[in-house]
């Protein structure tokens, strides 16, 4: 079966996890397993590329186990039965720590790419192209499973995997008065890129048109912090960005407050204040078109835009508890919308947010700064 396009990815799939591998593997193809290792549940868990869902034909077994020092195993299963063990005496993942395992299938072997480092190679078996699904059990949680080969024309993550369970309702239009800007964010320079294809799709049977542009996704560990990139194209209707991370254990920045700032603070009372957030931020020159702002001295998710170095009115409710935890990964998925942006978190609806700048080709600019480490970025 021909490859003819790069499928929407898994979000936040519950273990035990079998999912289709849509036209079955091929030459070329990549899949991103993106997750965090369990610490008190087990000491191993499996990725397997398989034939059908019965786990009798598996064509490749990765299989951390953290016992003994810990170590990795590589295996086949035919008809039921293990052959020999290829084992790799090292252990490159922690347990309560973020992964990223990139699996690239090629004519001879398996590629195996830990955290953005060759890892294994694994030879062929049995013809990969008999596997057409992929499992993932044991001491794992995931945050997504994607898929991308470079032959293919690059399009867009399908909006429809994501489980937005809540009604699409639209938050008025900003009203009150104009608030202080934050501080100064200092720009880096993006990391090499390289192209990642996903499917357009906003819902069920409904497709839209091939942006003229591919998205950009940047290995892991390359993010500097504070985060500045691109988005190729600017956004449009059914235009996503993905960003996945960890939030810091600490997860807090300091900042000098005082009753006054300059020459008048001399003599004055003055503290260092803990504010514990970060932001992700879609930029229109140098406006702020929607700036995402978890706050976990307040348990609060602020939303906002910033137009002339002056905020608007600040949007906080949500349906939920808040869904960042110190110290523990995420996953955030932004879907642009004709009217508004709608923002999943961990693969749950969590907000719209009403366009106030209107020209979307121009928010053509990623940023993300404060109190985590990225592992995955996709414009």
């Amino acid at each position: 079966m021909a490859f003819s396009g790069a499928q929407a990815p898994y979000l936040s799939p519950a273990i035990p996890f079998s999912g289709t591998i849509q036209g079955g593997l091929q030459d070329g193809l990549q899949i991103t397993v993106n997750g965090t290792v369990l610490s008190s549940s087990g000491s191993r868990f499996a990725v397997n590329f398989q034939t059908g869902f019965s786990g009798n034909d598996i064509a490749f077994h990765f299989n951390p186990r953290f016992e003994d020092g810990g170590y990795v195993v590589c295996n086949t299963r035919q008809n039921g039965s293990w052959g020999p063990e290829e084992r790799k005496m090292h252990m490159p993942l922690q347990k309560g720590m973020p992964f990223d395992l990139c699996f690239l299938v090629q004519s001879s072997d398996f590629k195996v790419m830990v955290n953005g480092s060759l890892f294994v190679q694994y030879f062929h078996r049995v013809p990969f192209h008999r596997v057409d699904t992929i499992s993932v059990n044991g001491a794992v949680q995931l945050s997504y499973i994607s898929f991308q080969n470079p032959r293919t024309v690059p399009v867009q993550p399908a909006f429809s995997m994501v489980p937005f369970s809540q009604p699409v309702c639209f938050p008025p239009r900003p009203r009150g008065r104009r608030q202080k800007p934050p501080g100064v964010r200092p720009a880096n320079p993006a990391p090499i890129t390289q192209t990642v294809i996903h499917m357009v799709q906003s819902a069920p049977g409904q497709m839209f048109s091939t942006p003229a542009l591919p998205p950009m996704m940047y290995p892991h560990p390359a993010y500097p912090m504070p985060f500045v990139t691109t988005i190729p194209g600017g956004l449009y209707p059914s235009k996503s960005i993905t960003l996945s991370g960890t939030v810091l254990p600490s997860a807090q920045r300091l900042q000098m407050t005082g009753r006054k700032w300059g020459s008048e603070l001399r003599g004055q009372s003055f503290r260092w204040a803990a504010h514990p957030r970060f932001h992700i931020n879609l930029c229109s020159g140098s406006h702020i078109a929607f700036h995402l702002n978890p706050r976990f001295d307040e348990n609060a998710v602020v939303r906002n835009t910033q137009i002339n170095n002056c905020w608007g009115s600040e949007e906080r409710s949500l349906p939920r508890k808040m869904p960042f935890v110190r110290g523990q990964s995420f996953s955030v998925w932004i879907l642009c919308d004709a009217h508004c942006l709608k923002v999943a978190v961990d693969g749950q609806h969590l907000f719209e947010y009403y366009h106030r700048l209107r020209n979307l080709p121009a928010i053509n600019k990623l940023e993300v700064g404060g109190d985590i480490q990225l592992t995955h970025v996709q414009t």
